[in-house]
This record gives structure tokens, C-alpha cells and sequence, in this order.
């Protein structure tokens, strides 16, 4: 079958809306910006340094971290081409201290957006996977400039969530609830192409990704997972694990979509101000839909993760997602961690050694 044989996210966007006769097209109209936007950022990346986006901006975003030239030019693409079509109330973004209000000589829609424009960016000098991250909530407001209480809802009131990946291909992957469809850009055609419908995660796994070098500063029930899963078969798992780590949450959330696993940031003591390294609004929540659509499961190891209420704009939330039964050994195990009811991860012995060593 040829990619003019195929459906295109357009196509499957109007037919997704023809599920609903009273709906009036903004939203889908909305999406064909956020895949327009991504389009555009797609371009720019496959250029590589050709495009003279590459390196420092010599800046900091809101959240005193460095942003590259790529960050400030993502940002801006998704700005510029979703602010003018009249679907969206206002935006938020991880470059942003505050939300973004639709210009005033543009008309003002019933919709909020959230995103981060270029996630892991600092893998773009090295030719490593990065992505975009987006999320769609209904405007508590209607069409009013929204407030920053406004964006502050739990992520199971998201309409929508996606990423784009940008690798050796670029693909969107996008659910509005019923289920996740992957969308393959065919730069031939310049249209994405409906390539993964219906992705799952695979029930069962043997492969986690989390920074080791974060080892010192987890928590117990953390450590004590990761222990278990390096002790391999001659452990309480019964077989062997493998690790990996991109340092892009989208590059990891798609290959736990693709092949299956689990992901971990998890909370830590390294900066002990911090609840989390990932933010709520526009990381976890938009990966917690996707991943629960797919048949997995999100939490903070506490918590569902669509079921925490936001209270800022950049909130920070430690992140445990990927294969259901994986996320719910870890959340049992933080259950016993909390209880006292595991003495032996929580001994000083335990604490102090470190889990690549062999004793």
C-alpha cells in the first residue's frame, strides 16, 4: 500500500470529530496547528548545524536552566503558528514564566495549551532523539485571557495529549482518548501518515531506563527496585533486566510504546527544594495520558499521576511510568517504604552501598 493509500492525521482527525455531531471543528482545526507547528520544527532539526540554531543561547529559562538556540526557536514556532487561529484562550510552555495571551488583534478561542517546545534539547549537538511534548485542556473561561489558575487542572481533565519525536524519522503520536495512533512524517508528501494505529505497551518487560548516576541521592523503595532488577536471575525477579537511559523523556516514553519498559525520575535528595525533575503541566501529565491510553500505567510512586492537583505553573513531580505491573511493584514498594515495613532497604547498610558494586 502506498503513503496515498494511507490515512493522514487530517483524515483521522475529521473522522474522530465526526463522532461527535455537535462538535464545531475547533479542535480539530486546533491540532492541525500544534502537527503544523511540529512540522516546522521538524525542518529545522533535520538541518542540522546547516541551520545555524545549533549551540547556546546564552540564557536561562524561567526555571534557571540553560537554554539552547533550538529551545528559543521551538518555543517561538509554537507560538507564532498556534496564536492566530482563534481556538485557543491562552498557552503555557517550560521557556515561559507565565501564560502566554493570544494577541489582541487575534480572536480568542475555548482552548488552553500546554507544552514544551523541544525536549531534550541538550542531545541536539550530539544527533541523539529529542521531541516536542503538548497538551490540550478546555478553557475553564471560555475565550477570557486565562489566568495561571486556569492551567491548574489534573491531568485526567486533559482532551488531549502528543508528542513528536524527531530521530532518524519524525512522528507524532497523539491520542484524544480513545486509544494512541502514531502519525509518520512522509517528507515526500509532507503530510504525517497514520503508520501505528492502536500502539500498546507490551504487558510484561525485562528493560528500565533511569540516570545511575542519581543512585546515591533515591529513595528505598527506588533502590530497592533497581537492585532487584540488576540482580538478574539469580534474584527475587528471576531473570535478567536491561538499562537504558536517552536522557529525552519523549525518546524514552516512544521506545516503551514501541518495545515496552519503564521509565524512572523519580524524587531524590539531590535537590532537596525540588518534588521532582519533570514538570507536572507539560511533561508528566500529556506522557501520563498517552501511556494509560496505551495500556500502562503513570504515578509518582505515590500517586496516579493524572490524579495530582496542580498548584503551580512549572510544578515539578517525581515520574514512574511504562509496563502496569512494573509501576505497581514500585508503587507497593513506597507503600512499605511509608509503613515501615521495609527494614531491610531502609538499614544504613542498604543506604551506603552502591548497586554496581558485586560484594
Amino acid at each position: 500500500m502506498s503513503t496515498r493509500d494511507k490515512k493522514t492525521i487530517t483524515e483521522f482527525m475529521i473522522e474522530e470529530q465526526r463522532r461527535f455531531p455537535a462538535a464545531t471543528g475547533d479542535f480539530t482545526a486546533l491540532l492541525n496547528y500544534v502537527r503544523l507547528a511540529c512540522k516546522r520544527i521538524s525542518f529545522i532539526i533535520g538541518r542540522g548545524a546547516l541551520s545555524g540554531a545549533h549551540g547556546s543561547a546564552e540564557a536561562t529559562n524561567v526555571q534557571g536552566e540553560a537554554q539552547t538556540k533550538l529551545d528559543v526557536v521551538a518555543n517561538d514556532i509554537f507560538l507564532r503558528t498556534s496564536e492566530y487561529g482563534g481556538h485557543l484562550a491562552g498557552m503555557i510552555s517550560e521557556e515561559l514564566e507565565t501564560p502566554y495571551q493570544i494577541p489582541a488583534e487575534y480572536p480568542r478561542g475555548r482552548y488552553l495549551l500546554s507544552f514544551d517546545p523541544l525536549d531534550g534539547s541538550s542531545n541536539i549537538d550530539v544527533n541523539a532523539p529529542v521531541g516536542s511534548i503538548f497538551s490540550v485542556l478546555r478553557a475553564p473561561r471560555g475565550a477570557q485571557p486565562p489566568s495561571v489558575e486556569d492551567f491548574l487542572q489534573p491531568g485526567a481533565s486533559q482532551l488531549c495529549a502528543g508528542y513528536a519525536i524527531y530521530g532518524a524519522t519524525t512522528m507524532l503520536v497523539l491520542t484524544v482518548g480513545r486509544g494512541v495512533h502514531g502519525f509518520t512524517l512522509d517528507r515526500g508528501f509532507g503530510e504525517f501518515i497514520l503508520t501505528h494505529p492502536h500502539m500498546r505497551i507490551p504487558e510484561e518487560t525485562s528493560e528500565f531506563a533511569i540516570n545511575a548516576s542519581n543512585e546515591r541521592f533515591w529513595e528505598p523503595p527506588v533502590k530497592r527496585y533497581v537492585v532487584e532488577c540488576l540482580a538478574g536471575k539469580g534474584g527475587v525477579r528471576g531473570k535478567d533486566f536491561n538499562m537504558r537511559w536517552i536522557a529525552s523523556l519523549v525518546a524514552e516514553v516512544h521506545r516503551i510504546l514501541i518495545r515496552g519498559g519503564l521509565f524512572m525520575y523519580p524524587k531524590d535528595t539531590k535537590e532537596p527544594d525540588k518534588a521532582g525533575r519533570l514538570r507536572l503541566l507539560y511533561e508528566a501529565n500529556p506522557m501520563a495520558m498517552i501511556v494509560e491510553q496505551a495500556g500502562g500505567s503513570a504515578s509518582s510512586g505515590r500517586i496516579r499521576m493524572l490524579d495530582v492537583v496542580p498548584t503551580e505553573l512549572h510544578q515539578r513531580v517525581p515520574v514512574i511510568l511504562g509496563c502496569k505491573t512494573e509501576v505497581e511493584r514500585i508503587e507497593q514498594y513506597h507503600l512499605e517504604h511509608d509503613q515501615g515495613l521495609d527494614h531491610a532497604y531502609s538499614s544504613p547498610l542498604f543506604n551506603e552501598r552502591s548497586l554496581f558494586i558485586q560484594n
